[in-house]
């Protein structure tokens, strides 16, 4: 890398590729004339369009001893039968063979009567697997308390639990599974959308110099049509030739067809759990200087035995010593002109040997110092 701004006293550094990955880029440190045009439809919805989420409280039987314990099973499994017409003489209900579950799923705009979408079923109880289980009937109802659509069929899990007298094994979540086109829409859920309404396009990431951006990009293929009304929404009027119910869906389809350039803010993101750090393309530092040290203190604990010779008068003693020892190694200070980069930073930090939990220090301690020009978000 040709004049690199990053100097250690007054030796300067050619900067290589990483050792390892300790940064991730969004994309890569250049200026906003490298970043990609993506469709308007990877970036926006339009506003009435959206899924719904639908819930239910169901019951899994099938269970190879499995199932819950507690009365909540026991309770579906009677109202189920007497829902069937069966007499019982007692209506204490025992097994360990079936589970109360909760049965989630999200069913698509536009999606009519009969059609299927999958869900997801998950324990309530104390079920330890569902595996083999099958979930019976269950009304899947919205946020109205209405009923769209029911539920049924046998559970895919991805994984498996087993268990002996002494030891047990669990591979990922035997307690929750899919059923795969498992619900069936029974009452339709409208989407209102009309060719007279202007239509509503809303960013997934709002951002006021994106939605210019795609006004201006939809005002190429259609003049006049677009308008930002603030950093998330995009009103874009309908032109006369494309009111009719026959071409307003090609015209909604040429508008998510339109490429825009998005913009982001610069942001840097650090999980100190696990030590990652995320950057985006305009994260730019001020100068700088950077010193860190890592300081490591061993403690060295040993118990010593002594006793009396064979004959001799005395006793058995025991006695414990520590050893502790503190290393403490050289730190330079790294010079960081105004022209750096956080990729230059990230580069010449890893090739010294710097961890990547050491960096989430480091860029802490340049947002203190006001040379982190970018917001910094810790999670």
């Amino acid at each position: 890398m040709e004049g690199t701004p990053m100097k250690w006293l007054a030796h300067n550094f050619r900067l290589s590729a990483f050792g390892a990955a300790i940064l991730i880029l969004a994309v890569g440190a250049g200026a906003a004339d490298g970043a990609v045009a993506l469709r308007l439809k990877d970036l926006a919805h339009i506003k009435e369009v959206r899924p719904n989420q639908l819930y239910g409280i169901g019951l899994v039987g099938g269970l190879a001893g499995t199932g819950d314990s507690e009365m909540l099973a026991d309770q579906l499994v009677t109202n189920m039968l007497q829902r069937l017409h069966v007499t019982m003489v007692s209506t204490n209900v025992t097994s360990k063979n079936v589970a109360a579950v909760i049965v989630t799923a999200e069913a698509p705009a536009f999606i009519m009567e009969g059609s299927r979408f999958d869900v997801t079923v998950s324990c309530l109880g104390s079920a330890t697997s569902l595996v083999g289980g099958v979930l019976l009937q269950t009304p899947l109802q919205g946020a109205d308390g209405q009923v769209y659509a029911v539920a049924q069929g046998p559970l895919l899990i991805g994984g498996f639990s087993a268990a002996g007298a002494a030891a047990s094994t669990t591979k990922n979540h035997p307690t929750t599974g899919r059923i795969p086109d498992g619900a069936i829409l029974e009452k339709r859920i409208a989407t209102v959308l009309r060719p007279a309404d202007d239509l509503q396009l809303v960013l997934n990431m709002p951002d006021y110099v994106t939605a210019v951006r795609a006004a201006q990009s939809i005002c190429a293929a259609f003049p006049d049509s677009a308008t930002p009304v603030d950093a998330a929404v995009i009103r874009v009027c309908v032109p006369e030739d494309y009111r009719s119910a026959e071409k307003f869906a090609e015209f909604v389809a040429k508008v998510e067809e339109v490429k825009v350039t998005p913009d982001s803010p610069g942001r840097v993101v650090v999980n100190e759990r696990t030590g990652t750090i995320v950057a985006g393309e305009n994260v730019r530092l001020s100068a700088a200087a950077i010193s860190h040290g890592n300081l490591t203190i061993s403690i060295k604990e040993t118990t010593n035995t002594s006793q009396p010779n064979p004959g001799a008068s005395g006793e058995t003693r025991t006695e414990k010593s520590t050893q502790i020892s503190a290393q403490e190694p050289k730190a330079g200070i790294y010079v960081i002109d105004d022209s750096a980069t956080l990729a230059d930073v990230a580069r010449a930090l890893n090739l010294l040997g710097v961890t990547p939990r050491d960096m989430v220090s480091i860029f802490q301690a340049l947002k203190e110092a006001g040379a982190l020009q970018c917001e910094l978000t810790v999670i």
